[in-house]
């Protein structure tokens, strides 16, 4: 066991996994939350891990899809994140997604658990001390304003910086399923796993006209040059560049029909259950900056959504992440002063899952390093391994912005691997390519979940 002390600044999804993971090494930790000392624009409690934004970890299918091998590549490390997620998960059909409450509460509960893990709560409002030579930054989108001034300062750079939208949340029992039905797009999960709520043509495009119209937050004068998030755009933002935008987005009908009466609708709103009791559902991609009377006024133009009540109503944050290809090393170090590393959002991945699997690497990299141990990055060929590589190697510095996981940044399979006859199978190999090595970085003794 290592008496050096990490420190790991931030207690959300990316914080949480380092302190596990290095703690799971042998190496004590001190978890510096700054909640509830000072509250942020978009965390309403004081939990680890508090999920500010969709309650969905997003595809779990292993084979096909980018994150679900990502989760996987997290289980078989011994995911912190990845077991209390499951052991949370509500229906969403194909998807993970987790009861946020249940969730905060498992990865909290076990932290406090671990004895080589300590929880501060208080704000580091500054650079760290000079005594700190191993300290992992995992402050998120929403770092402490003097912390984020230091950095910038330090680094020489100003943090790219975008808005993040959150969208709203809705009681079941407020829903008319009278009008809107149960069903997965494609029969996905259990087949039923969302509510939808169908628009014909005039009344998509009373509602898109409404979206358009809508009194909307004013942004303060330093944040209106501030461009979005591709992957997390406001819902009136994506209205704006097209009629038909929302029904080939977040709106769009296919895969779906009413079993009522075997017709399918010009646009569907998607509802996903948000909590394990099934007692508030969150509206699929509808993250927004529209006033809250505005957006209480326009969601119940919704078929189905008429009489409903808000658990939570859609909100903006204003998130800065670093130029992390220049800035950073291969092992999540600082250039100008490796004493720091850096994890989760900040470095520039988008999404929970991408958050916390950082996290992951960096707690590992900080406790290798604790230790005298050498520890190689994950092979670019696995998940953790193209997401590192990409934020500190292979994104151009000139123009990162910040990115989910997909198999667009793996490198390619070998000539000849794909033909004509099994184009069908590209995800496929690339992830099982990954486990295998995957299992070979983790090496026997490591390759099983903890």
């Amino acid at each position: 066991m290592s008496s050096q002390t990490i420190h790991i600044i931030g207690g959300g999804l990316a914080g949480s996994e380092a302190a596990w993971q290095a703690a799971r090494a042998g190496v004590p930790v001190v978890l510096h939350e700054m909640r509830p000392v000072r509250a942020t624009a978009a965390h309403v409690g004081a939990g680890l891990a508090e999920l500010v934004c969709s309650n969905s970890f997003r595809s779990d299918d292993t084979e096909n899809n980018a994150v679900g091998l990502l989760h996987e590549e997290m289980r078989r490390c011994g995911s912190l994140i990845m077991r209390a997620a499951g052991a949370h998960r509500v229906p969403a059909g194909g998807a993970l997604a987790v009861d946020r409450v249940g969730f905060s509460a498992a990865v909290q509960q076990t932290l406090l658990a671990e004895p080589l893990v300590e929880l501060r709560r208080q704000e580091i409002a500054g650079l760290p001390p000079a005594d700190w030579d191993s300290v992992i930054v995992a402050t998120g989108p929403l770092t402490s304003p003097g912390l984020a001034e230091a950095i910038r300062v330090l680094s020489g750079e100003d943090a790219l910086a975008f808005f993040d939208a959150i969208a709203p949340i809705v009681y079941r029992e407020t829903i008319d399923m009278e009008k809107a039905w149960l069903q997965s797009r494609y029969g996905k999960g259990d087949g039923a796993d969302y509510i939808n709520c169908p628009l014909d043509k005039p009344q998509y495009e009373a509602f898109v006209a409404g979206l358009l119209a809508g009194d909307t937050t004013e942004f303060h004068e330093w944040e209106t040059d501030t461009p979005y998030f591709e992957g997390c755009l406001p819902i009136e933002v994506m209205a704006a560049r097209g009629i038909d935008t929302l029904r080939y987005g977040p709106m769009k009908p296919v895969g779906l029909r009413d079993p009522r009466t075997g017709r399918g609708a010009h646009a569907v709103v998607q509802l996903r259950q948000d909590n394990a009791l099934g007692t508030l559902y969150n509206i699929v991609g509808f993250q927004t900056k529209l006033k809250h009377a505005e957006q209480k006024r326009l969601f119940r133009m919704i078929p189905g959504l008429e009489q409903a009540e808000f658990a939570r109503l859609g909100g903006l944050h204003r998130n800065t992440f670093l130029n992390s290809p220049k800035l950073l090393d291969g092992a999540l170090r600082l250039r100008g002063m490796p004493r720091l590393r850096f994890a989760g959002q900040i470095t520039g991945v988008e999404g929970y899952v991408e958050s916390a699997a950082i996290g992951l690497l960096a707690g590992r990299f900080a406790a290798a390093e604790r230790q005298g141990r050498e520890i190689a990055a994950p092979p670019a060929t696995t998940a953790l391994g193209a997401l590192l590589h990409h934020i500190t190697a292979g994104a151009d510095a000139r123009t990162f912005q910040p990115m989910n996981i997909n198999f667009g940044l793996f490198p390619p399979l070998p000539e000849g691997t794909i033909t004509r006859g099994n184009r069908g199978e590209r995800k496929p190999l690339l992830a099982r390519r990954a486990l295998a090595d995957l299992a070979h970085w983790l090496g026997p003794s490591r390759a099983a979940a903890e």
